[in-house]
């Protein structure tokens, strides 16, 4: 069973923060997830909303404020809102990394990033946009990569397939044993979100889910003593 930290801690401490994904690590999960965006000024930062008026001590879209902006504001117990190299540099191959891209335009930006940073084989891009996915696959084959479901399509795999992703991941609640079964014939592995209760998560462990993503991996670590 796959552990991923979603937004690093997100249940403890302030989402997509470098404090967040350290204690994520400390936790000892298998990889983190952080979320993608653009600012005014190009930099691809970390924030998972179009805004920064839930999660920090500001207001305004992000791509309306510059980086210099955004790095003013309070994102929750003094951290600031990081850019994708900063994760990149404080997971430092600890564990894995998956980036969700949230906006369609800025994924040639962010392989850039990720290609400099020599962190390929450690790194997974998922997205709900199942076309975005196809293009990097396309460009750059030896990306790991997933499409995000928020719903129950009529064929995941298949469209996971088009997309030339290997991994689905589905919220959780739409996770059924024909999707399991069907995308393992595929040779797809499925990483559901977000599950922050142990007993959901148990359900998915005997149900044959390769991993899952949780606010809170200090309960969820708890799952791989009993998968292994």
């Amino acid at each position: 069973m796959i552990i991923v930290g979603h937004r690093g801690c997100a249940g403890i401490e302030p989402e997509n923060t470098l404090r967040s994904i350290l204690k994520a690590i400390e936790y000892g999960v298998d990889y983190v997830e952080v979320d993608v965006r653009a600012c005014r000024t190009g930099e691809i930062v970390v924030i998972h909303d179009a805004t920064v008026n839930r999660t920090t001590n500001g207001s305004g879209y992000v791509k309306d404020l510059s980086f210099n902006e955004l790095r003013k504001l309070n994102a929750g117990k003094g951290e600031k809102i990081p850019t994708l190299e900063e994760v990149i540099d404080a997971v430092n191959g600890k564990c894995g990394l998956i980036v969700e891209i949230k906006e369609e335009n800025i994924w040639r930006e962010t392989l850039k990033i990720i290609k400099e940073k020599k962190t390929v084989e450690d790194i997974i891009i998922a997205s709900f946009y199942h076309t975005v996915v196809k293009d990097i696959k396309t460009t750059y084959p030896d990306v790991r990569c997933g499409v995000i479901f928020t719903c129950e399509p009529v064929n995941p795999s298949t469209l996971a397939l088009d997309a030339k992703a290997e991994i689905i991941i589905p919220n959780y609640n739409y996770i059924t044993q024909k999707l399991i079964t069907n995308a393992h014939k595929f040779n797809l592995k499925i990483i559901a979100w977000t599950v922050n209760k142990f007993e959901d998560g148990l359900k998915l462990l005997k149900q044959g889910v390769d991993g899952l993503a949780t606010d809170r991996p200090d309960l969820m670590m708890k799952l791989k003593q009993l998968s292994s």
